[in-house]
């Protein structure tokens, strides 16, 4: 069994609460090392307290440490997962309720955006998309040096704008792993009355935003008995998605309103503010900790930091492995360390990975960050085919793509000009007056963590 080395980045996050679940349960990686590294100390003392435990109740003598130093962490990887929010080294378990979060809810809100999650598309998902890349570069970077031949799997958000980034200016081997298609067959396979491991599905899209192009049971085609079902009784939290849907043709993967209202210009649209948000979309706004009317989020007081750590305890203590092993097939999730154990030992898993498209998908660009299908072996992941997209949604995808490549490379560079390009793309753009002075009012109210826009030129 290989013995590896695998380091969490931004290791103190509740990501790893149940990431470190699946990987101590990795019986092919016994033995090998499992490295914390957080900028914050306390928080990533308190997970490593608990992945500890839970690889002694594992017993595949796995050991834990926690680091705050990168060069530590990095020295020898040969594999890493990262989950780092855009929110800065925030006192949150949350990053929607981070106060750089809040500002890029509220500042667009101000100019008539009116945004429900804000970690994918629109002004704020490009703000944590510039918060984001250039840590994340500068991750790449130390591990071009101390661990070239890492293999890299992001959880974090905005996942397509982060891997795009990374494959075009990083030599890093990086797959992103997310749940949302997973969680779109789950959804699928309970509307149809059927096993979700039963059913055949293909798919077209990036990140949050995809299609399905074919579903099969056993061997029969089942998409118009979909149709049927989601036509009579749409669930309250998809009913747009659906609606969509029918209109263009093909039944979303991720039906969820709260995220694929951010890639229509709906949003721009509510002269009432947030509370006219139509299709239950006020109350997923709320729920992501987000509130047009309560005052903006401050920076968390002593009081609040050791409240928050207070709680933070309980939340790990409580994390505890699951009784027993499955032994039925296993429900689809993102099975990160199912993945990094079948890389080790070179064994063929299917698995659903962000990757760059290099022809999964034959009439998208090759450098298009889609969603797919994929295949392990020793050297990370290829995408299957998923055939090729049809036009209506290859019209729709290609100027997401566009969008993508601007945040990437306008974090990249600081380039201001670029970040207003990808306003003005976006489907929640507004008068170019009116976005100029809004991308201004966000960059300000990141300033301190974005340098590379302030620089004298």
């Amino acid at each position: 069994m290989p013995s590896k080395k695998i380091v969490c980045l931004g290791g103190g996050s509740v990501y790893f609460h149940w990431g470190m679940v699946d990987l101590v349960m990795q019986q092919d990686l016994a033995g090998s090392e499992i490295v914390l590294y957080d900028l914050d100390a306390q928080k990533v003392q308190l997970v490593a307290a608990m992945a500890k435990r839970l690889a002694r109740q594992a017993g595949a003598g796995m050991k834990v440490r926690a680091t705050t130093r990168m060069d530590e962490a990095l020295d020898g990887a040969d594999f890493a997962i990262s989950s780092i929010g855009g929110s800065g080294a925030e006192v949150t378990s949350n990053v929607y309720a981070s106060r750089f979060h809040d500002a890029d809810m509220r500042i667009p809100a101000k100019y008539g955006v009116h945004q429900v999650i804000g970690d994918t598309a629109g002004p704020a998902g490009m703000m944590m998309g510039l918060r984001s890349i250039p840590v994340y570069l500068r991750l790449c970077r130390e591990m071009e040096k101390r661990c070239p031949s890492v293999i890299l799997f992001n959880h974090s958000n905005p996942m397509a704008v982060l891997m795009r980034a990374m494959h075009k200016y990083s030599s890093i081997n990086a797959i992103g792993i997310c749940h949302g298609v997973q969680g779109g067959i789950e959804m699928t396979a309970r509307l149809l009355g059927l096993p979700s491991h039963e059913l055949e599905c293909t798919w077209i899209g990036t990140n949050h935003f995809y299609w399905f192009t074919r579903i099969l049971h056993n061997g029969v085609d089942v998409y118009d008995e979909l149709r049927r079902k989601i036509r009579l009784q749409p669930p309250a939290h998809s009913q747009l998605s659906y609606n969509l849907s029918e209109i263009f043709g093909y039944v979303f993967v991720y039906a969820s309103d709260d995220h694929i209202i951010e890639f229509f210009s709906y949003l721009t649209q509510l002269p009432g503010g947030q509370k006219d948000l139509p299709y239950e979309l006020a109350k997923a706004a709320l729920e992501h900790s987000f509130d047009e009317g309560k005052p903006p989020t401050t920076k968390a007081s002593s009081g609040e930091r050791a409240a928050f750590f207070k709680e933070y305890r309980k939340l790990v203590d409580a994390v505890e492995l699951p009784p027993k092993r499955f032994k039925a097939p296993k429900p689809l999730s993102e099975e990160v360390g199912g993945m990094m154990s079948a890389i080790a030992t070179g064994g063929r898993k299917i698995c659903i990975a962000n990757i760059a498209n290099r022809g999964s998908i034959p009439n998208l660009p090759p450098e298009a960050e889609v969603e797919v299908e994929a295949v392990t072996d020793r050297r990370g992941v290829r995408g299957l085919d998923m055939g090729d997209c049809p036009r209506v949604l290859k019209a729709i995808l290609e100027k997401r793509f566009v969008w993508q490549e601007l945040v990437a490379d306008a974090a990249t560079t600081g380039d201001r000009n670029l970040a207003l390009q990808a306003l003005m793309l976006d489907e929640m753009a507004i008068w170019p007056d009116k976005a100029s002075a809004m991308l201004d009012e966000l960059l300000l109210s990141s300033r301190e963590l974005l340098p590379q826009f302030f620089r004298k030129r």
